[in-house]
C-alpha cells in the first residue's frame, strides 16, 4: 500500500519513511501541504496519509478539508501528527477530516498501532464499496445472461436518443427475438433453454461494436442500441447478427441445437422528435413482419410504422 508522508522537516520525514518502509509500505514524500494536496489529487493517490499539522503552503487540517471534498475517490485514512495538545486544536483537526491524531514526540509502536486501526477502517470501506457495486450490478443487469436488464437498456436508449437529437445525429435500434424458443424449453428443458439464452446474449454482444449496448428486454427478446447507426449501417449490422446465429448450432443439453433469430430494426432518423416509445414500437412492428415473413430475417421499420400513436402488436414466437 502507498503511504504519503507530508512534513516540512526533512529529519521527521526520513524517520517516518524508515519506519513505514520497514513495515512494508511504498512511501511518497511531500515537503509541504500544497505538494501533499497535489499528490492526493492524482489518479491513484495514497490511501494512508500522515500529515504534519504546521506546513508551508497548506496546513495539515487544510489538506484534510480539501481531501474530504473528493467524494468520488477511494477513502484515505489521514493521521495528523502535531505538537499541539490543546483539546480545541485536536477537535479542529478531527473536524477538518482527520481520522486520528498523534502527538509529538511519539513511540514507533504507537504509530504502528494507530496505522493498524486505519487499515481496519480501509478494509471495511473496501468491503462496503464492493457490496455496493454488487448491489448496483444486480439492480441493472439480468441475472441469467449478464446483459443490461429491461429498465437499464430502456434508459440507455432514452439517453442515446436525446444525445442524437442534441447533436443532430442518429441512433439505431434492433429488437431481436429467438425463433421457436418455446420448443427448446418444451423438448430439452428449461436448463437447456437457459443455456441457449446465455449463448444468444454472447453472440449478440459479439456481433455489435464495443460502444453499442445489448439488453435482455424480456423472455427470449433482446434490445440492441446502436448509436450513430443510420439505416444502411443498421441493415448491415443486423445481417451480421443473423449470420452469427446461422454459422453454427448452439450447445444445449449435450446436443447441437439450431437456433435462429428474427430482427426488427428502426432508426431515429425516421422521426423529427424520436422517443423511446415510438422507436421501440416501430422496431416491434418490424419484428412482427419478420416473424410472419418466414423468421430468421431482418425487417426495417417502414414509414407507415413510425407513427407514434400506432398500436403495439404482440410478437409471434
Amino acid at each position: 500500500m502507498k503511504a504519503l508522508i507530508a512534513d516540512d522537516n526533512s529529519v521527521s520525514r526520513m524517520l517516518l519513511e524508515r519506519l513505514l518502509s520497514k513495515w512494508g509500505y511504498e512511501v511518497i514524500q511531500a515537503s509541504d501541504g500544497a505538494k501533499a494536496w497535489e499528490i492526493l489529487q492524482t489518479e491513484d493517490p495514497p490511501r494512508l496519509v500522515i500529515l504534519d499539522w504546521m506546513m508551508p503552503g497548506m496546513s495539515g487540517p487544510e489538506v484534510c478539508h480539501e481531501a474530504r471534498k473528493r467524494v468520488a475517490s477511494a477513502y484515505a485514512y489521514i493521521l495528523l501528527v502535531t505538537s499541539k495538545e490543546d483539546k480545541q486544536d485536536v477537535i479542529q483537526g478531527l473536524e477538518a477530516g482527520a481520522d486520528d491524531y498523534l502527538t509529538k514526540p511519539f513511540f514507533p509502536e504507537e504509530l504502528r498501532a494507530r496505522i493498524r486501526v486505519g487499515l481496519r477502517i480501509l478494509e471495511l470501506e473496501d468491503k462496503l464499496v464492493a457490496a455496493s457495486d454488487v448491489l448496483q450490478y444486480k439492480a441493472t443487469h439480468d441475472e441469467l445472461t449478464g446483459l443490461l436488464n429491461r429498465a437499464s437498456i430502456a434508459e440507455l436508449l432514452r439517453r442515446e436518443l436525446e444525445r442524437a437529437k442534441r447533436q443532430d445525429g442518429v441512433c439505431g435500434v434492433i429488437l431481436a427475438d429467438l425463433d421457436h424458443f418455446k420448443l427448446v424449453n418444451d423438448t430439452l428443458g428449461h436448463e437447456a433453454g437457459d443455456s441457449v439464452l446465455r449463448e444468444a446474449a454472447q453472440r449478440l454482444t459479439a456481433g455489435v461494436r464495443a460502444y453499442d449496448a445489448v439488453g435482455r428486454y424480456g423472455g427470449e427478446e433482446f434490445l440492441i442500441v446502436l448509436p450513430g447507426c443510420d439505416e444502411a449501417s443498421l441493415q448491415q449490422r443486423a445481417e451480421n447478427i443473423l449470420e452469427s446465429f446461422r454459422a453454427r448450432p448452439f450447445a444445449a443439453a449435450e446436443a447441437a441445437v439450431p437456433v435462429n433469430v428474427s430482427l426488427g430494426a428502426a432508426c431515429s432518423s425516421s422521426w423529427s422528435a424520436p422517443t423511446l416509445e415510438s422507436v421501440v414500437r416501430a422496431a416491434d412492428r418490424a419484428l412482427y413482419r419478420a416473424k410472419h415473413n418466414g423468421r430468421d430475417r431482418v425487417e426495417l421499420a417502414e414509414i407507415s410504422e413510425t407513427a407514434e400513436l400506432a398500436p403495439a402488436i404482440q410478437v409471434v414466437p
